[in-house]
């Protein structure tokens, strides 16, 4: 869905091109210099705490330095104090001081943006994350703050609706946005093994560091695949080829059960042979044959 299409919608009236975030009716960059730039130890926000972004969120918290702060929101407040108590419990039991180890709730997507540096999303649609960019745009400038913001989007979403945020984002130099949807599913969220695939408007060496070096907190492999809308672009392409594979496991896996074959020994012959692939190695199908794997009834 594009940000266009979304003004159609009848719960909403959202749209992010730029006749709806005007940056002629901001001051302009040089006017909107605020007398005073925030100083403080480095503030790193995280929105939507769902199945993935809950084990990236504590991956980054425990990765980032101690006297940084994570800031966190989700629509869903029980979450959030779960999160929070996770994360107080892992400080105590590593010997954190009393500043360290940090985690905030925040009552707004936009409390999020004014007060980190480095804001990721890692929302189920593009409704989402029209939601969330819209709400922080639409109050005005944000803060300035000593590094240029850094918005990575790890949500799944189309290139349109992508590209339209990106746009919006550089468009009023509110910061440096960066589609960086990922793979590995949750086994890969809680490991940290995740890869991502992402998309820069900037191939300068300082930015790509910069974005690789975030991404290394939550994953083991980044790749930058060009411009704004080219990391989503990849991941559906990529998509395109799991669901083929999801459906084949699933029937082949079927397939086997009804003849007898036990399911442990079947998926151990077919990860040896060339019917090998992701959802029959890390994801399989059938309850029990990989024990990490989420409880889906597929069969």
């Amino acid at each position: 869905m594009s940000l266009r299409t979304a003004m159609s919608l009848p719960r909403r009236a959202t749209c992010f091109h730029a006749s709806a975030v005007d940056p002629r009716r901001w001051p302009s960059s040089q006017a909107r210099a605020f007398s005073t730039t925030m100083h403080r130890d480095a503030t790193w926000g995280f929105v939507g705490l769902g199945q993935m972004g809950y084990h990236m969120a504590k991956n980054l918290r425990a990765k980032i330095p101690a006297s940084d702060t994570l800031i966190v929101r989700d629509v869903n407040e029980d979450v959030m104090k779960r999160f929070v108590a996770e994360a107080q419990e892992t400080a105590q039991s590593n010997g954190a001081g009393a500043n360290e180890g940090q985690v905030e709730i925040a009552q707004s997507a936009r409390e999020v943006a004014e007060k980190s540096i480095v804001m990721v999303t890692s929302l189920p649609e593009s409704q989402h994350v029209i939601d969330v960019f819209h709400s922080i745009l639409k109050h005005g400038p944000l803060p300035p703050l000593e590094q240029e913001r850094l918005f990575i989007d790890a949500s799944t979403i189309d290139p349109v609706t992508s590209k339209d945020i990106a746009n919006a984002i550089h468009t009023t130099q509110t910061g440096r946005f960066v589609d960086a949807p990922v793979s590995g599913g949750v086994v890969g969220a809680r490991a940290g093994t995740l890869s991502f695939m992402f998309g820069a408007s900037s191939q300068s060496d300082k930015l790509l560091g910069r974005i690789r070096g975030v991404l290394a907190l939550m994953g083991k492999k980044a790749w930058h695949l060009g411009e704004p809308g080219a990391g989503v672009s990849g991941k559906l392409a990529n998509n395109y080829i799991l669901a083929l594979n999801n459906i084949a496991t699933a029937e082949a896996m079927n397939l086997g059960v009804r003849w007898g074959l036990e399911p442990k020994a079947l998926a151990e012959m077919i990860n040896s042979s060339t019917g090998r692939c992701w959802p029959s190695e890390v994801n399989n199908p059938v309850p029990g044959v990989v024990e990490t794997a989420p409880r889906i009834a597929w069969l």
